[in-house]
């Protein structure tokens, strides 16, 4: 009789559950931890150097996360190694960050083929082990939780200092045979690991309930080497002693004062009514005033923290973006965060790997999208179908209007070296007025790869990489380039005319810092575009000449209209995307001061 799903399928689908990397995994681990009730809780990433053709590397053989919590008995440990099983599956035993049964096993196959486990709760040397192995189970070798058997530690943790296995209960999680880790050495797990597990748990970190020590291990040099604890990381600024490089105390403050940035929403729920906590915050008006304030270091910190943070049992779930607009980079100076109750799991739509609340997501993707929100309507809209997301209106509609009052108040602000367009006195050609924009926004905190090239290269590497390509044009159109990308008002963007052997109506290149864009001359939309419009052409009037530009510019967005009717859905959809984006940058660089 064929089983309903084969092994080797289900496992493979099993690996493929949506942990976004190896920090979200190791996470769900953490969780178990600090349901267990630990408060010690150590990430160990194991390496070995590793000599290829060039140069000898380190990479991670092996991930271990211990903990000093209650640690398990036998039917508990092998409820934890069942997938869909466990102890916080109904809605009286889910108190605490613990949910689903899935953590476990589903977070340690979606990185490694091997997972071996000991717990303990009499000490250490009655620790009871057990594994799952992925390929023995597809092999069909592996259809049974191993029995958990007494087994003694490998020898190795015995040797690692800070690692104090001899306490009264605990468990050790070990992941081998790695071959799904985004990240192949250790330290750069630890050190982008640490950016979210400060933001996951900061609450905890932050009242000393745990500690989340991360550390290296070298076991060709049998050495420690990355050593730290996981700091926390406040996306609201408002906590102190955080990750953020902002040396001067909090960078935030409650918004809208002390006595009303957290508000609670109740929801009725299954009879019961349950709070849900918000926090608002926005960045000190002296914080913007700083020379550059999204170029520096807290700048980009506060970039990566966009969002609302959404918080179950004072662990974050994840940064809901909806509301952000990502071609704003004045988005970064202001936080929010929404705090539930695991009651509300359902209504909110926790997905069962704790990374997302995907009714919550809905609901203000919706709002954010609406031209006119009509929150009254879309509310009926949702009791009238039956849609949880009924119960999250009135929550995200006054998320929606706290942030645009945010925005409204940081767009007033000043920052003391935000350049107005007025203040830079480039020309107002097409490729001054581009290069102010540039300006603008590397002010603010965006960069491009032509700048990372200006930042690494001296004046004269720059210029030396610009003359390069420009050897096939006329002598004079090479030194007016040249002239205009590095005299007194340096260019950022240059328009030359090339033949190009391409159907592209343009190319763009990257040199030297600066972007030099060929428009080719065999190309139609060249004559219908830029030649139509160039004086001196004999025979048309200026009425003529602007009627031509203005079909030939038509007839070019039809035929990208054309090119998206005719791809394939996969492809129209990219297509749609490279359209907004693009088009949202155009608004950036068209834009006209009043």
């Amino acid at each position: 009789m064929a089983d309903i799903i084969p092994a080797h399928l289900a496992i493979k689908s099993m690996r493929d559950n949506g942990y976004k990397n190896a920090a979200y995994a190791i996470a769900e681990l953490i969780d178990n931890s600090i349901q267990a009730g630990a408060t010690d809780v150590q990430l160990i990433c194991f390496e070995r150097d590793v000599r290829g053709t060039q140069r000898v590397s380190s990479q991670i053989e092996s991930i271990a996360v211990f903990d000093n919590g209650s640690g398990m008995d036998k039917e508990t440990f092998v409820k934890a190694l069942q997938f869909g099983n466990g102890t916080h599956l109904t809605k009286e035993t889910q108190d605490g960050i613990g949910r689903f049964g899935m953590g476990l096993p589903s977070a340690s196959i979606s990185q490694a083929k091997k997972v071996e486990v000991y717990t303990w709760q009499d000490g250490v040397e009655h620790a009871l082990y057990s594994y799952l192995d992925v390929d023995e189970i597809a092999g069909g070798m592996l259809t049974e939780i191993p029995e958990p058997e007494h087994r003694a530690l490998p020898e190795i943790y015995s040797y690692l200092n800070g690692l104090n296995l001899h306490v009264p209960s605990g468990t050790l999680v070990i992941w081998n045979k790695i071959d799904r880790c985004s990240w192949k050495s250790a330290r750069p797990l630890i050190e982008n690991s640490e950016f979210l597990i400060g933001r996951i748990y900061r609450y905890f970190i932050d009242d000393s309930s745990v500690k989340i020590r991360m550390f290296v291990y070298n076991l060709n040099r049998r050495e420690i080497g990355l050593d730290k604890f996981a700091q926390k990381n406040d996306p609201l600024y408002l906590m102190k002693d955080t990750s953020c490089p902002y040396e001067k105390g909090a960078m935030f403050r409650e918004y809208p004062d002390v006595d009303s940035y957290q508000m609670r929403v109740n929801i009725e729920w299954e009879n019961e009514t349950y709070p849900v906590e918000v926090k608002y915050s926005i960045v000190k008006e002296e914080v913007r005033k700083q020379p550059n304030a999204g170029a520096t270091k807290f700048g980009k910190h506060a970039a990566k923290n966009l969002g609302i943070s959404v918080i179950r049992a004072k662990r974050e779930l994840f940064m809901d973006v909806n509301l952000v607009s990502h071609y704003e980079p004045r988005e970064r100076w202001w936080g929010m965060e929404v705090s539930f109750p695991p009651a509300l799991d359902e209504v909110f739509g926790v997905t069962n790997n704790k990374q997302s609340a995907v009714n919550f997501s809905e609901a203000t993707r919706y709002f954010n999208d609406l031209e006119t929100p009509s929150f009254t309507n879309l509310k009926e809209e949702w009791e009238a179908a039956g849609d949880l997301k009924y119960w999250l209106v009135d929550l995200v509609n006054r998320l929606f209007k706290q942030k645009q009052a945010m925005m409204s108040i940081i767009k007033c602000q000043k920052e003391g070296a935000m350049p107005s367009r007025q203040r830079h006195e480039l020309s107002t050609t097409a490729e001054g007025v581009a290069t102010n924009t540039t300006n603008i926004r590397r002010e603010q905190g965006y960069e491009g790869r032509s700048d990372q090239q200006e930042q690494e290269m001296t004046p004269v590497q720059q210029e030396n990489e610009v003359k390069a390509i420009l050897e096939d044009l006329p002598e004079d159109v090479q030194q007016e380039v040249i002239n205009n990308f590095f005299g007194e008002n340096a260019l950022k963007y240059q328009f030359v005319k090339a033949d190009l052997d391409s159907s592209s109506f343009f190319s763009v290149q990257l040199k030297g810092g600066k972007i030099i864009i060929k428009l080719n001359v065999n190309h139609p939309a060249y004559d219908n575009l830029i030649e139509v419009l160039e004086e001196g052409q004999e025979g048309v009037s200026d009425k003529e000449r602007l009627v031509n530009a203005s079909n030939g510019l038509k007839l070019l967005l039809m035929a990208w209209a054309r090119l998206e009717d005719e791809e394939l859905a996969r492809n129209r959809e990219m297509l749609q995307d490279v359209r907004a984006d693009w088009g949202k940058m155009a608004r950036e660089f068209l834009r006209r001061d009043e």
